[in-house]
């Protein structure tokens, strides 16, 4: 699909505070009694998935909570281009993690951003591709004239979930295979991103800012066996992930996708000028990188230091990349998402 007036007016994050970060190794040390059983050496979570350090939230803190903050200077970005909060047609709350199962996380956020009420708003969740899909949708209905603006949020935390994979691990009889399966829990971050897209015809100097100009998506849901979440039976979150058999599905997806997006939008991977990824793992980035042909000194890291922020990470890179000046307006940048069940995302952004 190809948009012709839809700009991204502003893109916004929030991350905890450097204080709360969580090194590969702190982690490790408190898992050293299974580790010890195994007979493992720490390190392993940063050689297999190259994450240093993540943050976390304080414990308590809501997702709607990091979604607000992040809206709110997203939606202040928009007021200086003369997209007021009162003219949104559209809130997405796009996120893994929710609030509660009802209502939707969007109807806290809408109230707490102080919408208008000609704003409908509902949760768009699909694994880490939930912000991507909200972006095509927004973008749909922005360029259908349904709506004149859209403002997509995301809060994670994976404090949670990783509290919990701590204390699973650590349980008696858990096996190599078990750790094995539970690492990819291990590399979860915490942060939040939102973005306002709007119609050209109610931006102030339009030219000055990123046009979202097409997507691309498929699905191969016979991989969704690969990587599920849920609550175990004492109420804790936990995921059961294949990693490998996960990047092997998630990167010949990629591919397909590629070649599709290619044909599509008229793009090649040596007219990308600067591309963003979401952020699973080193191996991930660099696996995916090369079956698309873009070189890597494209491409803006920060699953180092921020690990996988789910439906966040693609978002808060292209923040991260917009703000330090490494994407710019006038770059043919290409976002690139996978999400397991399986579903991949490429989005063409440029001026």
């Amino acid at each position: 699909m190809r948009f012709e007036s839809v700009h991204i007016a502003s893109v916004a994050y929030d991350l905890p505070p450097v204080e709360n970060v969580v090194t590969s190794l702190e982690l490790e040390a408190r898992l050293a009694p299974l580790y010890q059983r195994l007979r493992l050496h720490a390190g392993r979570i940063e050689l297999m998935s190259g994450i240093r350090e993540r943050r976390f939230y304080p414990a308590g803190t809501r997702p709607s909570a990091i979604a607000t903050r992040a809206g709110k200077r997203a939606l202040e970005g928009a007021a200086r281009l003369g997209i007021l909060p009162e003219s949104i047609g559209q809130l997405i709350f796009s996120s893994v993690c929710r609030d509660f199962l009802e209502p939707a996380t969007a109807s806290v956020v809408h109230h707490d951003l102080g919408l208008p009420h000609s704003a409908p708003s509902f949760d768009l969740s699909n694994a880490c591709l939930g912000f991507a899909n909200s972006m095509v949708l927004a973008s749909n209905l922005i360029e259908s004239r349904a709506i004149d603006s859209a403002l997509i949020v995301a809060g994670e935390d994976g404090g949670p979930l990783c509290e919990g994979t701590v204390r699973a691990l650590l349980q008696p009889g858990v096996t190599r295979k078990d750790l094995k399966r539970a690492v990819a829990s291990l590399t979860i971050g915490s942060g939040g991103a939102a973005m306002v897209l709007a119609h050209s015809s109610v931006i102030d100097s339009p030219t000055s800012l990123p046009r979202l100009l097409g997507a691309t998506q498929l699905a191969a849901t016979e991989h969704n066996v690969l990587c599920q979440g849920d609550h175990s039976d004492d109420g804790a979150m936990l995921m059961n992930t294949d990693s490998e058999a996960l990047l092997v599905a998630g990167i010949a997806l990629a591919k397909e996708t590629w070649h599709k997006f290619e044909k599509e939008l008229g793009w090649s991977a040596d007219s990308v000028e600067r591309v963003i990824t979401h952020q699973v793992g080193t191996a991930h980035r660099r696996a995916l990188l090369d079956a698309v042909g873009i070189d890597t000194a494209k491409d803006n890291p920060t699953v180092e230091l921020l690990g996988n922020i789910g439906s966040v990470s693609l978002p808060i890179t292209y923040a991260l990349a917009r703000e330090t000046g490494f994407a710019k307006t006038e770059h043919a940048t290409a976002l690139l998402g996978i999400g397991s069940g399986l579903n991949c995302s490429m989005l063409a952004v440029g001026p």
